[in-house]
Parts: C-alpha cells; sequence; structure tokens
C-alpha cells in the first residue's frame, strides 16, 4: 500500500486510507455540480482529494472517520499536491484494515506525557496555584490522553495536546533556569492551562476533529479556561479577585498575544511574556517538523504551510 508520505505528482496509486474530512460543494461550472472535498489520511500524513461528479449514492456513503479504498491520481494545484480520485468504495471487512492503523499519535505514548503533566503540577509549591491547576485539569482529565492540541495547525493527532504541553513545560524550565524572575509556578500553570479547555471545545475521535462544540464556537477555549478559574478559586474558597488568580486568568487570556488571533488582552506580566513565546515557538517548530516528516524526502521543499504565513520549508541536505 502506497502511504500518503511517498506520493508525489503525477503519481497513480491504489491504497486504503482514512477519510479525515468530506464536504459536499459545488463546481463554478453552468449547471453546477456536486463533488466531494476529501481530506485522506494515514499515520504518515494527509492530502486534499476531489471526486468529481459526485452521484446521490456517493455523497450519502461516504462519512469522516471512514476506512475507504482509493485508485487516485496525484496532481499539483497552486503548489499544493492534491488527489484526484479515479476510484473509491468503502473498506470491506475482508480487507483486514482497520481504523487504529491510519491514525497519527505523539511519538511519546499518552500515559507517559500525562504522568509527566502530573508531576509538574505536583511539584507546583503555591498551594492555591496547585489547587486551580488541579481542579482544571481534572475537568478534561478522560480526553486528556487522547485530544489533539488543533484541528489542522499543529499537534493535530492523538495525544498532541498532552505533547505540546509537555514540550511547552520542558521549554518552561530552561526558561525560568536561565531568567530567575520569572515565577515558576505561574509559569508552569500557565502552560498547563493555556489550551486545557481544547478538549471542549471540539468534538474529536482518536485524536481527529469532526467539528467545533456548540460551546467552543460561542465561547472558545480561551474564555472556558478562564472560567474554569473563577469556577476553582470558588469552589477552593479562594478569592477570585485575588492577584493569583487574576494573574492565571491573564496568562490563559492573553497568550494568544492579539485580539485578531483571539486574545482579548495583550501579555501584561513577565509570566505572560513568556508563555506566549513559549508556546507560539512550540507550534511553530512542531508544523515545520511535521511537513517535514509528511514530505517525501525526494522532495527538496514542503508545501505551503498556511501557519508559517504559507511558507514552505527548505530541506538543507548534507
Amino acid at each position: 500500500m502506497t502511504l500518503i508520505k511517498q506520493l508525489t505528482n503525477q503519481d497513480e496509486f491504489i491504497g486504503y486510507y482514512l477519510l479525515k474530512e468530506v464536504e459536499i460543494k459545488q463546481t463554478n461550472s453552468t449547471p453546477p455540480k456536486d463533488y466531494l472535498d476529501l481530506v485522506l489520511a494515514d499515520a504518515t500524513g494527509e492530502l486534499p482529494a476531489k471526486l468529481w461528479d459526485a452521484s446521490p449514492l456517493d455523497k450519502e456513503t461516504f462519512f469522516p472517520m471512514g476506512l475507504v479504498k482509493v485508485k487516485g491520481l496525484v496532481q499539483t494545484y497552486r503548489d499544493r499536491l492534491q488527489v484526484k480520485i479515479i476510484q473509491i468504495r468503502p473498506a470491506k471487512t475482508e480487507d483486514g484494515v482497520k481504523l487504529t492503523d491510519f491514525i497519527r499519535s505523539a511519538p511519546i505514548s499518552s500515559k507517559e506525557l500525562i504522568h509527566t503533566i502530573h508531576q509538574v503540577m505536583n511539584g507546583i509549591f503555591d498551594t492555591e496555584i496547585r489547587k486551580i491547576v488541579e481542579f482544571c485539569v481534572g475537568k478534561v482529565e478522560e480526553k486528556l490522553e487522547h485530544a489533539p492540541a488543533a484541528k489542522t495547525h499543529h499537534h493535530a493527532y492523538f495525544g498532541g495536546l498532552a505533547y505540546h504541553m509537555v514540550r511547552m513545560l520542558e521549554l518552561g524550565e530552561f526558561l525560568c533556569g536561565q531568567r530567575p524572575f520569572l515565577n515558576a509556578d505561574l509559569l508552569k500553570a500557565g502552560i498547563i492551562l493555556h489550551d486545557i479547555a481544547k478538549p471542549e471545545e471540539m468534538v474529536a475521535q482518536l485524536g481527529i476533529v469532526s467539528e467545533y462544540s456548540l460551546q467552543g464556537k460561542l465561547v472558545g477555549h480561551i474564555s472556558m479556561a478562564s472560567n474554569w478559574i473563577t469556577e476553582a478559586a470558588v469552589r477552593l474558597g479562594i478569592d477570585p479577585e485575588a492577584p493569583k488568580v487574576m494573574g492565571l486568568q491573564h496568562l490563559v487570556l492573553s497568550h494568544h498575544n492579539l485580539g485578531e488571533w483571539g486574545s482579548p488582552v495583550q501579555p501584561q506580566m513577565a509570566e505572560a511574556v513568556a508563555l506566549h513565546y513559549i508556546d507560539a515557538l512550540d507550534a511553530k517548530l512542531q508544523m515545520v517538523e511535521d511537513a517535514l516528516h509528511t514530505t517525501p524526502e525526494t522532495e527538496e521543499w514542503t508545501p505551503m504551510i498556511r501557519g508559517l504565513e504559507n511558507k514552505a520549508i527548505y530541506r538543507l541536505k548534507p
């Protein structure tokens, strides 16, 4: 079977893949014709695909999280690879393929990642900050093991959110050693809490996001997490207007930095500045790593990366 990572322009191939996304669209022709806008995925990556002239049966047959057998042709469109589907059918039991074979996951086991997060959380010296963090983590404990960090941009796979947190905690530990003026308890708490509501913001199965929840659409993970901090303070008998509580809220509310990126306030604490750049550094480097990992080694350039202002990354070979 041909892996997504191995596909290059003008390759004709046959293989089994996961339908990560399925959307019915119409062409600009007169009269317009229905087609299926798909994303094919396996453990090595994903590619957009088009099933032109979709029949009524096609529109009733193919749904996200389904396994399919595809015969397709790889083409280049606007400098990006996409698949023209020649034939497609749902996978059958006798094909011997299972969903978990096509799921990408973090390179470290989820159980190990969760253990690390708990270790750091338990190491927060300030009792009130630690209890607030424990309360918020407890809200998503069951989902944290498999939750992705995003739908598409970065760490968008099984265990991606926990992996993102742990990588950020490693960067945070280094910065606190290099810059002793940073409050380590606040920064650790901010790292754990900044995306803690994402499992409630997104509807995900096996690390693949199908849609955003109603709460995710109307409130969003940043405001949800800030609300959880207030709820934790009230339930724990901590003054919700205490500086440390507002400090935790500020870390969460400002971590995207700009209003157009989702933050209602900009970082105005040293730890908030650190959190924003730690988050951005890990997210953007993960985008680069993912692009390099999913681009065939024969290719010098990755596809353009949306989260990096649509820049491609050059693979320098020795």
